[in-house]
């Protein structure tokens, strides 16, 4: 039976050089594509979802660097104010999926009602993704899957100033309110998915559902918990492989499945956590003889250079790094 492998990948500050930069900064970003570019040919997903893309030049200066092995591309329409967008490489043709191929704007809600601070301490309302969402179709030996991949809004807080931003904020009433609001964001970001993702899943037996990327949050993080839908039958728990009505409608987060002591994507301050996570509806999920389902094997590299390097706050210290600071992760199904 055919596998079909998947990765996500936050690679970091992905931009290419501006013409007439310097020479260093040229070498780096040509370490940074053979680092790429060996990584995931080493690991051959038949579909990587990027996150942290500085736009489609970029992204190609990637495809070229594999070598002809992902000639299928897309990218979102749909950056943050950094210019950072989530993309795709896919060894399989891309199906052309019109207005629902970029997913930016909230539906209407009250979970989605929320409101930023503006530089001079005003209120403007919300209304989008901080980073644009991307939904791709793909197919191998006659199986259609749904991919979705998304960059939710960081942890990282930053304090809106008059014609910019700081990362220090006035008091701490102001870090508490920017807080506060980059968790509504999050919030919102996953409802939004995750009402996508109801519009692909209901009445749907025969199309499997992918959703993966940074969410910027932790499995046990109820913005993550949001994604998975109805409650119960998580991996892991004696009613996973029972059947019942919710089925259907759920993401099973696929996290449980890394083996624990690599359970990891990121180290912040020293503590790991998995901000890089995959979820998959029950058509990838399917039960063998024994109604026991069959799960994939998944897994979050963290070894790929060398040890993953602990942060901080200030991202402006790694400008220079070649390795992103995420581990890339993967699970292959059994179609």
């Amino acid at each position: 039976m055919p596998a079909f492998k998947v990765m996500t990948w936050n690679v970091e500050n992905l931009f290419r050089p501006a013409p007439g930069a310097a020479q260093g900064e040229q070498q780096r970003f040509q370490q940074k594509l053979q680092l790429l570019s060996a990584v995931i040919n080493q690991l051959a997903p038949d579909v990587v979802a990027l996150q942290e893309v500085g736009g489609l030049e970029p992204l190609t200066d990637v495809q070229q660097a594999l070598g002809g092995n992902f000639p299928h591309l897309a990218i979102s329409l749909f950056p943050d104010p950094r210019g950072i967008r989530v993309a795709i490489l896919s060894k399989h043709a891309l199906q052309d999926l019109g207005t629902q191929t970029h997913v930016v704007d909230f539906p209407t809600g009250p979970a989605l009602d929320i409101h930023d601070l503006t530089g001079t301490g005003g209120s403007t309302p919300v209304t989008r993704l901080s980073r644009g969402a991307l939904h791709v179709r793909v197919t191998k030996q006659g199986q259609t899957v749904d991919v979705i991949t998304a960059h939710l809004k960081s942890k990282l807080l930053t304090f809106p100033r008059p014609g910019g931003s700081s990362f220090e904020p006035r008091d701490e009433n102001e870090r508490a309110q920017v807080g506060g609001i980059a968790l509504l964001k999050r919030t919102a970001e996953s409802v939004t998915l995750r009402i996508v993702a109801n519009s692909l899943l209901e009445g749907n037996p025969q199309t499997p559902l992918l959703l993966l990327g940074d969410f910027n949050d932790v499995p046990e993080a109820q913005t993550s918990l949001l994604l998975t839908g109805p409650p119960g039958s998580e991996i892991g728990t004696e009613g996973f492989s029972r059947a019942d009505q919710g089925d259907d409608a759920r993401l099973f987060n696929l996290a449980p499945l890394i083996p624990e002591d690599r359970r990891f994507s990121r180290i912040h301050r020293g503590r790991g956590e998995l901000l890089d996570q995959i979820f998959a509806s029950e058509e990838l999920l399917p039960r063998g003889s024994d109604n026991r389902r069959r799960v994939p094997v998944v897994d979050s590299h963290i070894d790929f250079q060398g040890q993953l390097p602990s942060i901080g706050e200030n991202p402006l210290v790694r400008v220079a790094e070649i390795a992103p600071d995420h581990a890339p992760v993967t699970a292959e199904f059994t179609l």
